[in-house]
């Protein structure tokens, strides 16, 4: 018997998040390996990049960006985040509540098997300039 172990072997989905990883590198973003997600900034949002295998063959990225947080619940929060909901083209903005404040989230899931690199960053850096739109007045 061979003392020798043979590392684990890569997941779709490990892959799929490495190389999400390594393209938005290529555009300046600063991306951080964490326990079983990708973190990062971009434009003032903490955000962090996951990719899930939902059934074989089918792995899925998700994108999730604090546009805001500790802000007060009130109903012209509530309104901008309708605003800039409707304005979005990737991703839903939710308004997470704990006690009298809520964090503003932006969070957008999407397949991404088979996207070639190019193809990857395009619909990364759309989601992303999205979260940066509607990050705009939410804050102070």
């Amino acid at each position: 018997m061979s003392d020798e172990t043979t590392p684990a072997e890569i997941t779709p989905a490990e892959e799929l998040q490495a190389r999400a990883g390594a393209v938005l590198a290529k555009y300046n973003v600063d991306v951080r390996v964490e326990d079983t997600a990708l973190g990062f900034e971009y434009e003032g949002s903490l955000c962090s990049l996951r990719a899930v295998n939902l059934s074989p063959g089918l792995d899925v990225l998700a994108l999730m960006c604090i546009l805001a947080w500790d802000r007060p619940l009130n109903a012209q929060l509530h309104k901008r985040v309708a605003e800039r909901n409707s304005q979005l083209q990737f991703g839903t903005i939710t308004v997470m509540g704990h006690e009298k404040l809520g964090d503003v989230v932006l969070r957008y899931t999407f397949p991404a098997v088979g996207l070639e690199d190019q193809p990857l960053a395009t619909i990364l850096l759309l989601a992303l300039s999205g979260a940066g739109r509607a990050r705009q007045g939410l804050l102070p």
